[in-house]
């Protein structure tokens, strides 16, 4: 499972480019030599049963990441772009001692005790080296994910083999992914959706993986210009940003597969202009780090615009009330899902874990939806994002959705406030579109005049240059509620 693809590709198409990123392009033949070469070194240098990898995307990851596994140890992702608190705590909770890192990043643990590995003062293989694989198991751990934290220090997720190989293939067979399609990848590898979606997929499909360390819409477009790209998976927020590139032309979309959304609701405002414009459709999905990541997808064949799609292949997928009863389409309550995507657990956290799966394996996602007739998802917010006004509950997305309408506005991100008469109140921060001044005032004002209820209308509007976001963007409302409510 996992590493096995690598080495099969390596023996059926070795002269095949792999990978292409910001230092150049490798073949399946070269990739797999790396990976094998870490593979042999990474036992010498520890002990530990778990090796951390802080590396931006591109050949160096993916050699390290497969290395790990032939190494007989699990990968722990760091993501290099949280704070020192949080990066402490994924050291510390992991059990790590070394981590595998270039220098410009080594910077980061210079006051840990940690074992630096630096893959550009290694070596380069000259020749295979005859890989060992390890013996295992469907239930072995094989990557220990911790989550974004957008709710608190993260939290670590234990994802099997058996997780991530039944994500992958099911990921494969519902969306029809290809050998001849070319990927491009945008999302850092230490987040499950680039894991998954940019690095053991397409190195399973033997084809082309072009990444980008640090996402620009300039370097974007140029790469699906010079490698002729035909799937891109981003968040909303780099799509919109693509929105706004003047030399961009449907031309450069026309060779398109599928531009995949995930990570936070697509904007409608950015899924219309985008097919406006280029004259291709953004497809949303939705999963979570906790399910390896992706569970439902729209794709080509199946696609329902404001829907996330339908559900993967082995996964059973339920919408509950508050005490856990089953509810019929078109009623929104919490999503539930199990399958073989689900993680083993949370590490050594059982009570946590035992609060979010229940007895019968299905997971608690915290996400509130519907279906519709035709079995396609509709999100429709989180839980904990719930507004309480006065007894009436408010979902963030309908507000926002209902600003992004507004054509002097880019985006919108809604939080409820403390408020001592009413319990909470509606709350709006908002980036206005390049050249646009719209007043906090005008903007209530339209909301009034939108077919929405009035006690939903945001009472505070705060024009903003930026929300806090994590590393694939997406925003951290709780900074944001943090700061009203402090």
């Amino acid at each position: 499972m996992l590493f096995e693809h690598l080495f099969a590709r390596a023996q059926e198409i070795p002269d095949d480019i792999a990978v292409v990123d910001d230092q150049g392009q490798y073949t399946f033949a070269q990739v797999a030599a790396m990976a094998a070469g870490m593979g042999h070194y990474l036992p010498t240098q520890t002990s530990k049963p778990r090796i951390g990898l802080m590396l931006p995307a591109g050949v160096g990851y993916v050699a390290s990441f497969y290395g790990t596994l032939l190494a007989g140890k699990h990968v722990v992702p760091i993501n290099f772009l949280l704070g020192e608190k949080e990066i402490s705590h994924v050291i510390a909770d992991s059990g790590i001692d070394t981590v595998v890192t270039i220098g410009p990043l080594a910077a980061r643990m210079k006051n840990t005790p940690l074992k630096i590995v630096d893959l550009m003062q290694l070596p380069k293989p000259t020749a295979m080296i005859t890989p060992h694989f390890p013996a295992v198991q469907a239930d072995d751990p094989a990557v220990l994910m911790y989550t974004s934290g957008t709710s608190g220090l993260p939290k670590g997720v234990v994802l099997t083999y058996g997780n991530l190989q039944s994500d992958v293939d099911a990921s494969i067979e519902h969306a029809v992914l290809l050998k001849k399609y070319r990927f491009l990848g945008v999302i850092p590898l230490f987040h499950a959706f680039g894991m998954t979606a940019m690095m053991l997929a397409p190195i399973q499909l033997g084809t082309m993986v072009v990444y980008i360390a640090r996402f620009s819409p300039a370097a974007a477009l140029n790469a699906i210009r010079q490698h002729k790209v035909s799937i891109m998976f981003g968040v909303p927020s780099m799509y919109n940003a693509m929105l706004h590139l003047k030399g961009a032309m449907a031309a450069d979309f026309s060779g398109f597969f599928a531009l995949i959304s995930g990570g936070e609701p697509l904007p409608e405002k950015v899924r219309k202009e985008f097919e406006s414009r280029f004259g291709v459709t953004i497809y949303e999905g939705y999963g979570l780090t906790e399910s390896s990541p992706v569970v439902a997808l729209n794709v080509p064949r199946k696609f329902r615009p404001g829907s996330v799609g339908t559900p993967l292949p082995g996964m059973q997928m339920r919408i509950v009330d508050e005490q856990g009863n089953v509810l019929p389409a078109g009623r929104e309550g919490e999503i539930w899902f199990r399958g073989p995507m689900v993680m083993k657990q949370y590490f050594n956290l059982p009570t946590e874990t035992a609060a979010a799966i229940t007895p019968d394996g299905f997971f608690k996602t915290g996400d509130l939806g519907h279906f519709d007739a035709d079995g396609f998802l509709h999100l429709t917010g989180r839980k904990k994002d719930l507004i309480i006004v006065a007894g009436e509950k408010v979902v963030p997305r309908e507000v926002e959705e209902t600003l992004q309408r507004h054509p002097d506005v880019a985006e919108v991100a809604v939080v409820g406030k403390k408020d001592a008469s009413r319990g909470e109140m509606v709350v709006a921060f908002v980036i206005p579109n390049e050249g646009c001044s719209p007043t906090p005032e005008s903007l209530r004002e339209f909301c009034r005049q939108q077919p929405l209820a009035a006690f939903k209308a945001p009472r505070e509007v705060y024009i903003v240059n930026d929300f806090p976001r994590s590393a694939t963007g997406k925003v951290i409302k709780r900074i944001l509620a943090e700061k009203l409510n402090s």
